[in-house]
């Protein structure tokens, strides 16, 4: 009797550890966030914190399913093929879903859309997207940004990087005539840098969402990820970390306080 009790407890003692350590279920694991340094207001660091609203709502939706994230800074031209092939959990970068990056990744419910914006330095010739044929204009690679000037401004010299800050410091300089970024990120550059002199001269809003990549076929971690939103739009933290960094952008009906 005591050989096939021992025996019993331990069979089940293995077969709880095989469930605890199967690494497939994401509240069991930290989940390794891709995301980036320097893009305001969406994704950045500072004082050696991930932050900005993309990040900010990923840990209050990590907050209400009980997930464990670890940040780690990338680029962003490569970070949807990072997610495809495991590197990361998830994506948060304020990443446009496009039929394009469909086929590389899978993304929760759209959270925010995207707005562009159009950004130069006092003196320049630019004020819409009809005066940047022949203009040196800087995108991110990879971006909605990159394939906006592509389609309306084909005649534009597209000087791509690969991150924010360089195309920053490339319109600060003047080795290009002007830069498309996410309109908050436009907006805030030119505020934090007025010695440059630089302004936003058109705003582009498109209705192209925003979402959290994950993993072609990782269901269970979007239906995670879903069920938080859910819940911190329902709660209105949706709203109040929409306020902290976006507070000029309007609130789409879909994500006030109470909606489910």
């Amino acid at each position: 009797m005591k050989k096939s009790l021992a025996a019993v407890v331990g069979a089940v003692l293995l077969a709880v550890l095989a469930a605890c350590g199967g690494g497939e279920d994401a509240g069991a694991k930290t989940l390794r966030v891709g995301t980036l340094s320097d893009s305001k207001p969406n994704a950045y660091q500072e004082n050696g914190v991930f932050t900005g609203f993309d990040n900010e709502l990923l840990k209050a939706i990590a907050a209400h399913q009980n997930l464990k994230l670890e940040f780690v800074s990338t680029e962003f031209s490569a970070l949807l093929g990072q997610v495809a092939t495991g590197k990361f959990d998830i994506g948060s970068s304020g990443i446009s879903q496009t039929d394009e990056r469909r086929k590389t990744v899978d993304f929760s419910a759209p959270y925010n859309y995207q707005s562009l914006g159009i950004e130069t330095r006092e003196g320049v010739a630019i004020t819409d997207e009809n005066s940047l044929a022949g203009k040196r204009i800087g995108v991110v690679q990879g971006t909605v940004s990159d394939s906006w000037l592509t389609a309306n401004a084909p005649t534009a010299q597209a000087v791509k990087f690969p991150q924010d800050a360089a195309a920053l410091a490339a319109l600060k300089s003047g080795a290009i005539d002007g830069a498309i970024f996410d309109q908050a990120t436009a907006e805030d550059y030119a505020a934090k840098n007025p010695d440059a002199k630089l302004k936003v001269v058109k705003a582009i809003t498109t209705t192209i969402p925003h979402g959290f990549a994950v993993k072609k076929g990782n269901t269970e971690l979007a239906g995670k990820i879903n069920a938080g939103l859910k819940a911190v739009i329902a709660d209105g933290t949706w709203e109040r970390v929409h306020q902290r960094f976006e507070p000029n952008a309007p609130v789409p009906a879909e994500f006030k306080a109470g909606q489910k």
